[in-house]
């Protein structure tokens, strides 16, 4: 409810304060999943905000969301496939920047109701993924990083999003072909980025042997456990979102 008021109350420069806040939040975390001190991720999680409010004054976004999407697309993947492991902890230590940074970057370039109907993207196919995984789940889809979920729970997430996309696309695009076309595989694409950080966030506090991210909220883990889907799907829908815009 805070991040939705944010979004709609407040200028630009406060909600970029607010992601600042967020993201001083989840660097601190990701620096311990890094086995990082105390002091040292505080500072950690200082250099990142910093690092967020040189790019935000600047405003030249586009490079940063383009070196996420790619990383989300293409390296995250291979990095899972290949296994996450404690001796990698160094290489996750810069990655927080690329993880965190960028994803804030894009809740401040998009319109709110753009970045809220993006990150519908996430939440829906979570909630697919969940009641279709619980009733017909049999299929591990990462049993190493997190035997929770099933290629059946995903298929249920995307087909959701199918249908959340085939809803936006008559609304703002009307039901022509191709602009349906263009809403479903963007939503698609977003989708699995958004179960890749999931995974990728998890596979993270694997290596760090840790259930939780931390203990922000009591019985719900950190910060990047409620930001894991988002960070990954974030930068990826600031660079669809305006292709979406001009299909409609």
């Amino acid at each position: 409810m805070l991040l939705l008021a944010g979004l709609f109350l407040l200028p630009r420069l406060g909600v970029a304060l607010m992601m600042a806040l967020f993201i001083a939040l989840g660097g601190f975390e990701w620096a311990r999943l890094c086995a990082l001190g105390v002091m040292e991720s505080r500072l950690y999680a200082a250099v990142i905000v910093i690092g967020f409010l040189v790019l935000y004054s600047v405003q030249v976004w586009q490079p940063a969301f383009v070196l996420a999407a790619l990383f989300w697309v293409v390296v995250a993947p291979a990095w899972l496939w290949f296994g996450l492991n404690a001796q990698q902890r160094n290489a996750l230590i810069p990655l927080g920047f690329l993880v965190l940074v960028p994803a804030a970057l894009a809740m401040v370039a998009l319109e709110p109701r753009d970045a809220l109907l993006a990150l519908a993207v996430a939440w829906i196919a979570d909630t697919g993924a969940y009641f279709v995984g619980r009733r017909w789940g049999r299929r591990k889809l990462a049993p190493s990083i997190s035997p929770g979920k099933t290629w059946e729970g995903a298929l249920g997430g995307l087909l959701g999003a199918a249908a959340y996309a085939m809803i936006l696309s008559i609304l703002f695009a009307g039901a022509q072909g191709t602009r349906m076309a263009a809403f479903l595989g963007a939503a698609a694409l977003l989708t699995a980025v958004s179960i890749v950080g999931d995974l990728f966030e998890s596979a993270v506090k694997r290596q760090a042997g840790v259930k939780d991210s931390g203990t922000l909220l009591p019985g719900h883990g950190g910060m990047l456990d409620r930001i894991d889907s988002a960070t990954a799907l974030l930068p990826l829908g600031a660079l669809l979102v305006p292709w979406l815009k001009n299909t409609a």
